[in-house]
């Protein structure tokens, strides 16, 4: 009976994906929801399709067991059932099969959004969606479910190590924060943890994360979240929690070696994977707490990674193939809607996931027709919505000048009007008083409008992405900084470029962009927007990128041509046999750079591990590396070369040992700190410090397109004195604008644009 009730869901889901029946009835339900998101329903031709088929398709693909398809079908049904929601809104027919549909998929989540009410028909229905109801309650807050791919991952926090991945929407920080929560509050747990992100503008998103779940019971269980290795709370007797970057993980492992961890929670973990000069502290720190005689739990999560283990050679007891410490999961709860703007072809076309094809839903007949023009027509339509209704958007660009410009346009238009906002005024009115009067985000706030960049104060960042939770900010403009993690419950995303700055976006952070459309804890589904409006990018390049699968990741410390290159770690192996420390960029015989900056430093930061692991005789992934280039002759003369010198190589893989010689012996010759005289600081001073820190640590080999410029250590000189004498950012920006104003030749707007003249009149400059 069981093999027959196989083989009949084999019958069906082996071939579902090719039904055309169910394909033409998809390709509608998207064209005609392309239709009413345009308001082009009295214009177009609204296609006819029979809905109730659709909906026993949305069903029967919901309860897919296909081995490998399963996800897919499921995500499908989604797809179908949210649309056919938002194209017949009252329909109750609809609900009744979104209930099931939700149900079935295990979203619970979605299943409160659109039919809260919805008992399963039959009593086995009802008793298995009990069963699994209980399954998937979250110990730690009950009022919640995981997924099923969450609570799969959940049961797998307390292994040794094990490593996951999956889309952008499936909340893997949120099942590590779960997790800790049950361990502190239901198993009075008296341990530390650290949960390591990418970036400091994450530390504070997750931090906050953490002490809202917690809240009270921090005190009550006696744990500080700590956010950095001086922290306060480090010199009294609390347990911790850790939210830190990999350098400031480092610090505290180097600073506290007695500290001990019981789980390091590395989110984000493909950033130890590509060219990525922050990678090498990753592989560090967690070399560092694999040597202690308890190690903590190492956890690794990804997004739409297709091999997560590979995560897990890092762990040298632990076979990479192991299934059971390893899952990759393929399911999202909320869908995406992918729309093609081609604004120089004059058409508006939705792209069709399943079959890889483009539908034409419109041509744009005004030939005017420009991205401003698409953001003033949802601003329109939110404008006569109640504000509980209104769409948030965000417009990604792939440089900084570009979002602030497009957002000073968008904010200008005609039909941007303030918003009399109590909240978004008094933000405006600190931007005026905390940066400078003239500033034009604080205009452009009033209006709902902002930018989200990376050299924003974190304290007006911080405040901003608030805003936009909260509905208050409806539009915002952002760069990479977006692709950091930083959860927004944008509606909408319109990505003008395929790149990020000037580098080809790859598939890992193109999945990871638009994944930043549609959020769980906020809607069911997002719309993408592919804009081209520049002939640098056609819609055949977004479709191409569509098109292209996360390819598997390899570590940046394998040799890989695009990566770590074999002459790359022959040119280190040379230099530590030589003797030396001093891992300088590589150059050709003209002077000319042979690898870019990000290139350069991951080198040689893996140089200085590899040194520390030869020297410690250390059996890391980082030595087995090189290992085909180094023989144990190689390692014995390296290891009695560095042993006769009176400074050895530490565990601070920022400096070398030739620096921190340099550094001893300037501070036994009386290095000083510049001196503080009546609260102040002369810049003579402080431009004399710097310079001696320029030599001491060789700046114009290791820091040459910022410390290691004469010019900019004399601007940085200006700002340290005003900031150690404790002014504010805005009387730091008062002074340089006098500066410039007194001094306005050889001014740059950006450092891609041309030097001109600096006019004070130019809220730009």
């Amino acid at each position: 009976m069981s093999e027959e009730k196989k083989k009949l869901g084999d019958a069906i889901f082996v071939d579902i994906d090719s039904n055309e029946y169910l394909n033409e009835i998809h390709e509608k339900i998207l064209f005609n929801y392309a239709l009413r998101l345009f308001q082009l329903e009295a214009k177009g031709k609204v296609k006819e399709f029979d809905l109730l088929d659709a909906l026993r398709f949305a069903d029967l693909l919901s309860k897919s067991n296909h081995p490998e398809a399963s996800a897919r079908h499921k995500m499908w049904a989604q797809e179908i059932i949210v649309l056919l929601n938002e194209l017949y809104p009252d329909n109750s027919l609809v609900k009744l099969y979104a209930g099931s549909v939700f149900s079935s998929v295990g979203n619970h989540r979605g299943l409160q959004k659109i039919n809260a009410d919805y008992k399963d028909i039959s009593t086995f229905e009802r008793v298995f969606a009990q069963y699994r109801s209980d399954y998937l309650t979250i110990p730690a807050d009950t009022d919640k479910k995981f997924f099923s791919e969450q609570k799969i991952a959940y049961d797998h926090l307390d292994d040794p190590c094990f490593s996951y991945s999956g889309p952008t929407s499936m909340g893997k920080s949120f099942i590590m924060r779960m997790f800790i929560k049950d361990e502190i509050i239901l198993q009075g747990a008296q341990k530390n943890y650290a949960l390591i992100v990418p970036t400091k503008a994450l530390i504070n998103e997750v931090r906050s994360s953490i002490i809202n779940d917690l809240n009270d019971n921090l005190e009550k269980r006696n744990y500080r979240v700590v956010s950095a290795a001086s922290d306060i709370a480090l010199e009294e007797n609390h347990n911790y929690i850790f939210v830190l970057t990999p350098e400031r993980l480092l610090y505290l492992l180097i600073s506290r070696p007695e500290l001990q961890i019981d789980y390091l929670f590395l989110d984000e973990a493909h950033k130890l994977s590509g060219k990525n000069s922050r990678g090498p502290f990753y592989y560090k720190v967690v070399d560092m707490l694999l040597k202690r005689p308890k190690k903590p739990h190492f956890i690794f999560a990804s997004p739409n990674i297709p091999n997560p283990q590979v995560y897990l050679r890092l762990m040298n007891d632990v076979i990479e193939n192991n299934d059971e410490s390893k899952l990759a999961s393929t399911y999202s709860p909320v869908i995406q809607v992918k729309f093609l703007l081609d604004l120089l072809g004059q058409k508006v076309s939705v792209y069709n996931e399943h079959t890889q094809s483009v539908i034409k839903v419109a041509d744009i007949k005004a030939a005017n027709t420009s991205l401003k023009t698409m953001l003033l027509y949802f601003e329109a339509k939110n404008m006569r919505l109640p504000e509980n209704e209104r769409s948030q958007t965000i417009v990604y660009y792939n440089g900084r000048s570009k979002a602030i410009a497009a957002a000073r346009d968008f904010a200008d238009s005609q039909g941007v009007l303030e918003k009399h906002d109590p909240e978004l005024d008094a933000l405006s009115r600190d931007i005026t008083r905390e940066v400078h009067g003239d500033y034009y985000l604080a205009g452009m706030i009033k209006k709902g409008v902002a930018y989200h960049i990376g050299y924003l104060p974190a304290s007006i960042r911080t405040r901003i992405e608030t805003l936009f939770q909260s509905g208050k900010i409806t539009t915002m403009f952002c760069t990479s900084t977006l692709l950091e993690g930083v959860n927004l419950p944008a509606d909408n995303l319109f990505i003008t470029d395929n790149k990020i700055f000037r580098s080809a976006m790859s598939p890992v952070d193109f999945r990871n962009l638009i994944g930043r459309v549609g959020r769980i804890s906020y809607n069911l589904y997002g719309n993408v927007f592919f804009v081209s409006e520049e002939k640098s990018v056609k819609p055949e390049d977004y479709i191409e990128m569509l098109q292209t699968p996360v390819p598997e990741q390899e570590l940046s410390i394998t040799t890989n041509p695009k990566v770590m290159k074999k002459v790359e770690k022959q040119y280190v192996v040379d230099i530590l046999k030589s003797g030396s420390s001093v891992i300088p960029q590589r150059v050709n015989a003209e002077g000319e750079a042979l690898q870019s900056e990000e290139s350069y430093v991951m080198m040689r930061k893996f140089g200085l591990i590899l040194l520390r692991d030869i020297m410690e005789d250390r059996d890391s992934l980082v030595r087995r590396e090189f290992s085909d280039l180094l023989s144990v002759a190689d390692e014995n003369d390296i290891r009695a070369k560095f042993s006769d010198s009176p400074t050895l190589p530490d565990d601070d893989i920022n400096t070398s040992v030739d620096q921190t010689k340099r550094l001893i012996k300037a501070i036994r010759g009386g290095l000083e700190y510049p001196p503080c005289i009546n609260g102040g600081f002369r810049y003579a001073d402080v431009i004399e410090f710097l310079n001696k820190l320029a030599t001491i640590f060789e700046w114009d080999t290791y820091e040459r397109s910022s410390l290691g410029k004469e010019s900019l250590r004399r601007w940085y000189a200006v700002i340290l004195c005003q900031w150690m004498e404790g002014t504010g950012l805005s009387f730091i920006m008062k002074k340089a604008i006098e500066y410039r104003r007194d001094h306005p030749e050889n001014f740059r707007v950006s450092m891609y644009q041309p030097p001109t003249t600096y006019n004070d009149r130019s809220k730009e400059h």
